[in-house]
């Protein structure tokens, strides 16, 4: 079977179209979110201090984690991957006994502050313990 000029042409033409089409679709797949905008997520903070005292704060953040974004509005810090000052509260456990437990939605942590994505809507807290 002989292929026309024609034939051999558009063959051609239909493989350049299939490679280009797919050259597209894969870069789809390698989507780059670094350039794009960070996403506001809104949470709820509760501290309970020594005393029984209990704040609350309604937050927004781009921030990725949870502690990133307490460090940015200035209500936590710390040292060496310890949270010891909570909304101006300095508990140390070498001292007191006690120490700044964080909660996520009502149940005690089992990551840590730095290490806990930010949740649209969800609660997190500390409590001296």
């Amino acid at each position: 079977m002989k292929m026309t000029k024609l034939s051999k042409v558009l063959s051609l033409i239909l493989c350049f179209v299939l490679v280009a089409a797919i050259a597209l679709i894969g870069s789809g797949c390698n989507d780059n979110t670094s350039s794009d905008p960070a996403v506001e997520k809104e949470f709820t903070f509760t501290v309970t201090h020594s005393d029984g005292e209990e704040k609350n704060f309604e937050l927004k953040s781009e921030k990725k984690t949870v502690g990133e974004a307490l460090i940015d509005e200035g209500l936590i810090s710390g040292e060496d991957g310890m949270v010891y000052t909570v909304d101006g509260e300095t508990v140390k456990y070498e001292d007191s006994g006690k120490y700044w437990a964080f909660y996520i939605d009502g149940a005690y942590a089992m990551t840590g502050v730095d290490s806990t994505d930010i949740k649209d809507g969800h609660s997190y807290a500390f409590k001296v313990e």
